[in-house]
């Protein structure tokens, strides 16, 4: 039996796969066809040109062509679904690989065409998961970026007033809302896009992903976890850092350096053909040691309760895993490493760097620095 042909339907802007197997950037669907290791777009009028310029396939395909061609044999006019049909037919596909969040609209069709069809779990391409020197530029590129927008934001609460514990900015309450913007209007500065990103405060910080909102406040950990995509190569950075305006509390001090160790553990234990739960557990066990316990405390979860890090690149969050699952780490790949702390009562610590991976260890590619009281 021949290869199945993989075939993918969609916008590459929002689909990873699609974009990483054609490298062409548009915000409408289109379809992407491999058939025996030659790829074929096929793409409208408004695209077509463009895509033959910047799509790094064998060939595009006009679906006006198509549809002519379709009408002058069939005397009919044609919807798309019928069009790919007739595309496939020509090039003699009978089976079919597609991923699994395939659109229903065209799987069904498809099936009662009587094509043989199988869909992938994610990824779609596992050699995604190995970057190669434009990919890890690109995120470095992305990472330099969001060091800028944080950088700012942390010159506006070094500037900041501190008034009854709250800070003030130019006579105005400094605000979680206030300090995203100035991030958000960085990062367009260098061609990233800010989306949901994290600026909480005081006891938001003990939920890991509270976005945060309202006033900031002095003397409280602020927690800055900003993850923008570069406007142009698609590529992620993720980036958190842990501070405090004015004086942090002696605990805080402590699960703050504590962070700092646990990291340290990462980035020393983190090489090709490491497990990242091996990773995961050693931090873990290296809290419990230092008095920061894990577990449901007054109805909530505290401590050390979410994965120590996962890829980066076309997504945010990519295989692999370093976590409670096993999953062997391979040079090659870019791994965010971000243990935490959160406790009721005391806040939250969180610290973020990205590194590659590497046959005998790992290299940080952030280079922001950490501090902790400003």
């Amino acid at each position: 039996m021949s290869k199945p042909a993989a075939l993918i339907i969609g916008s590459s802007e929002k689909d990873s796969d699609l974009f990483y197997a054609t490298k062409f950037i548009a915000p409408d669907p289109f379809i992407f066809v491999e058939i025996r290791n030659k790829k074929y777009l096929l793409a409208n009028d408004l695209e077509i040109d463009r895509a033959k310029k910047q799509a790094a396939v064998h060939a595009v395909v006009s679906t006006s062509v198509l549809s002519k061609a379709y009408r002058a044999k069939f005397k009919k006019a044609a919807p798309l679904e019928e069009k790919l049909f007739w595309f496939l037919k020509k090039h003699r596909v009978k089976s079919l690989i597609i991923p699994a969040d395939f659109p229903v609209r065209y799987y069904e069709p498809l099936k009662r065409a009587g094509f043989r069809i199988r869909y992938k779990n994610p990824p779609f391409y596992e050699k995604r998961s190995i970057k190669n020197r434009y990919e890890i530029a690109a995120i470095k590129q992305a990472l330099r970026a969001t060091e800028y927008a944080v950088a700012k934001a942390i010159q506006v609460l070094k500037k900041s007033v501190i008034k009854k514990n709250r800070l003030y900015y130019k006579s105005k309450l400094l605000t979680s809302e206030f300090l995203k913007t100035i991030i958000h209007q960085s990062l367009l500065e260098k061609s990233c896009i800010g989306e949901h990103t994290i600026v909480s405060c005081g006891q938001q910080t003990i939920d890991p992903h509270h976005r945060g909102s309202g006033p900031l406040y002095a003397h409280q950990p602020i927690i800055m976890d900003v993850f923008p995509r570069h406007e142009q190569t698609l590529y992620y950075a993720d980036f958190t850092r842990t501070v405090v305006r004015g004086k942090a509390s002696p605990v805080l001090k402590r699960m703050y350096a504590a962070v700092k160790e646990g990291q340290k553990i990462a980035f020393q234990m983190i090489r090709a053909r490491m497990d990242g739960k091996k990773v995961h557990a050693a931090i873990q066990e290296r809290f419990s040691q230092s008095g920061f316990q894990t577990g449901n405390m007054g109805g909530r979860m505290q401590g050390f309760f979410h994965s120590t890090g996962h890829g980066l690149g076309l997504d945010i969050h990519e295989p692999p895993r370093i976590g409670a699952a096993t999953d062997l780490l391979k040079a090659g790949q870019v791994v965010t490493v971000e243990p935490g702390l959160y406790y009721k009562g005391i806040g939250g610590v969180r610290l973020e760097d990205v590194v590659l991976v590497t046959k005998k260890g790992c290299t940080n590619l952030t280079k922001f620095p950490k501090f902790l009281e400003l």
